[in-house]
């Protein structure tokens, strides 16, 4: 009967489908131009988007006279969007995708989740892939993104070259075609792909919840300290370039409203929190719907491993402290020493055990990605000069 089950759990387990959110008209589009390698592999057809949208852009600007405007501090939000933003989403996703599909097989593989849960897993895994693959979806986004301008409000809030109603006024009032090929196509474009990608963000947190959702089997002394859910921290590592497009979307726009004298250098303080804040969120704060399943297994493991120290530790203690016929001698080499340090270490680790699948790793890489293109926004307040003085004196104690 035993067999049978094994058999079963094997046969289901194969038949469940490999886990991606890759997928829909542009990414077929890239397929087929021989952009994307290897079902995954999207750099190539990223780094060729933005490239052509910033050379038309170029060649435009430059026939129309506006070539030193367009190379302006005012306007580099454009040039990082196109040749930063874009290549880094599809980069994100290069990495990302392949992770995911690790951590599905892993799971199942693990017996994470169980054989009487594969089948829940097995629909939730067909759900997603047909939600990833919905032209309905994209074309929505794609409504979303070009009709964005006709919500006056939220346009002018972004302002700089994220604005339609700021580069309009930056022109005089004036619709070249620079300026129709940029906020025609450019940006509504630009905004297009990072909808897509929070579209997909929230596939991926949906997925998640029905899989936290499930009976799993999850064991506290695991090593990774998240009871068999470590492999996620590696999944989210991966997000970083997407964390870094938009950090770096967001530094640029801080820098063209200073530049513009529309913002003062003190108020990025405040800004700086709040792109943290979203980071945070987007990336990390759904995970804390493990924190329930964590802190019940703890709990749940500390009962068990304490119960089975405590007879361990007796039978150690009465067979060798209280027996007066024991000799150091005898105690030389025993393996209930090795057995007694192996029972300690199990029971630290389930003491050890963090209530959601976040290590310092993680946040080091959340933290870093995010920091790092707000860097450059330094040298709005201090000349390279001066700041190589500052560093430089640090370094000497100066």
């Amino acid at each position: 009967m035993q067999s049978l089950y094994l058999q079963a759990s094997i046969k289901e387990s194969d038949a469940i489908q490999e886990f991606s959110l890759l997928g829909g008209p542009l990414h077929w589009l890239g397929r087929r131009m021989g952009l994307v390698r290897c079902g995954s592999n999207t750099i190539r057809l990223g780094v060729a988007l933005g490239v052509f949208c910033w050379a038309v852009l170029l060649s435009l600007a430059f026939l129309e006279g506006f070539g030193r405007r367009i190379f302006s501090l005012t306007a580099v939000g454009s040039h990082v969007r196109l040749l930063v933003a874009i290549p880094l989403m599809f980069l994100c996703e290069t990495s990302v995708d392949p992770r995911m599909a690790e951590f599905v097989r892993y799971i199942v593989r693990s017996g994470v989740v169980p054989a009487p849960s594969l089948t829940a897993l097995a629909a939730a895994i067909r759900r997603a892939r047909q939600l990833k693959d919905s032209r309905l979806a994209e074309g929505l986004l794609l409504l979303a993104a070009f009709g964005l301008p006709l919500v006056g409000r939220l346009d002018t809030m972004t302002g700089g070259t994220g604005s339609w109603a700021a580069v309009l006024h930056s022109l005089g009032g004036k619709f070249p075609w620079t300026a129709w090929w940029y906020l025609g196509f450019c940006l509504p474009f630009f905004r297009f792909l990072l909808f897509r990608w929070l579209w997909r963000l929230g596939l991926w947190w949906w997925f998640l919840w029905r899989f936290h959702k499930l009976e799993l089997h999850l064991i506290p002394t695991h090593s990774d300290s998240t009871a068999g859910l470590g492999f996620l921290e590696v999944v989210h590592e991966n997000f970083a370039a997407l964390i870094m497009a938009i950090s770096a979307v967001c530094s640029t726009g801080f820098a063209e409203k200073i530049a513009s004298g529309s913002m003062k250098f003190d108020a990025l303080y405040g800004w700086i929190s709040v792109v943290l804040l979203l980071i945070v969120i987007l990336f990390m704060a759904p995970l804390g719907m493990f924190t329930q399943k964590l802190w019940k297994c703890r709990i749940t493991g500390m009962a068990e491993y304490m119960v089975m120290a405590d007879h361990y530790v007796s039978a150690f203690d009465r067979k060798w402290i209280r027996d007066e016929n024991v000799t150091g001698e005898s105690q030389l080499g025993t393996a209930d020493l090795q057995s007694m340090a192996d029972l300690t270490n199990s029971v630290a680790v389930v003491r050890g055990m963090r209530w959601i699948p976040v290590g310092q790793r993680q946040m080091t890489v959340l933290l870093t990605s995010t920091i790092v293109p707000l860097l450059p926004l330094l040298l709005l307040k201090y000349p390279i000069d001066q700041l190589a003085s500052k560093v430089f004196q640090m370094l000497i104690g100066m």
